[in-house]
């Protein structure tokens, strides 16, 4: 039975600075570190990357366009607008699970595409994302599912709340990402709908909404370690 092929070298060397960036954080990663560690000279990291810069830039790069697409294979599952907000963070909490190094590692480095101009079209993903969060709460207000709020608020409370999950939320521990991400639904979602009937189907750990979600998003990456 043939072998699971090998990363490359250059996978290699991404896969090792998204986790070490995780665990210390950017402005701590050593590239002389990740060659030790991977057995290779400083100078191979360079040569496929050119800077540490770079390697911080595909990451965010890679990470989002993830995002982006697991969305909209979940938007391609469900219609309503409160399921669909339901389920975005659903899929925002499992990526504590099943894209853990890269999603703390953008967590913790967000500051970082402030100014960098070479980080112009991440920020154009982020809101991209944000705009499709935006969009579904929009069309929840004016179908009278929402009650009227001001949408670009809430787009900002519910990503926010997410921001710093990696500080505290451990997957090896009593909660689940789909427990945890209930609670959050409930809170917001029942905040916002007008019939709050629903909001038992949407908050259900173990129901359809999160089964969903997890179809859409657990291919697609490989599971990490905390």
């Amino acid at each position: 039975m043939p072998g699971k092929p090998r990363a490359s070298r250059r996978d290699d060397i991404l896969a090792t600075f998204v986790r070490h960036v995780a665990e210390r954080g950017y402005e701590q990663v050593s590239m002389a570190d990740m060659a030790s560690e991977l057995g290779m000279a400083q100078g191979t990291i360079v040569y496929h990357f050119g800077s540490k810069a770079q390697l911080l830039r595909e990451l965010e790069e890679n990470y989002m366009r993830r995002r982006i697409a697991d969305l909209k294979l979940i938007w391609d599952q469900l219609s309503a607008p409160d399921e669909r907000v339901a389920a975005l963070i659903y899929a925002t909490v499992l990526m504590q699970v099943v894209d853990r190094y890269a999603t703390i590692a953008t967590q913790r480095e967000i500051v970082q595409l402030a100014d960098d101009p070479e980080m112009q079209e991440i920020r154009q993903m982020r809101d991209e994302l944000a705009g499709m969060l935006t969009e579904e709460l929009r069309r929840g207000v004016e179908s009278g599912v929402f009650r009227p709020v001001d949408v670009g608020v809430v787009t900002v409370q519910i990503f926010g709340s997410a921001q710093w999950m990696w500080t505290w939320f451990d997957p090896a521990g009593r909660r689940t990402a789909e427990e945890v991400a209930a609670t959050y639904i409930d809170v917001f979602l029942g905040g916002l709908l007008v019939d709050r009937f629903a909001l038992s189907r949407l908050t259900d750990p173990a129901g359809p909404m999160p089964a969903v979600v997890r179809a859409a998003v657990a291919p697609t990456h490989k599971v990490a370690a905390s």
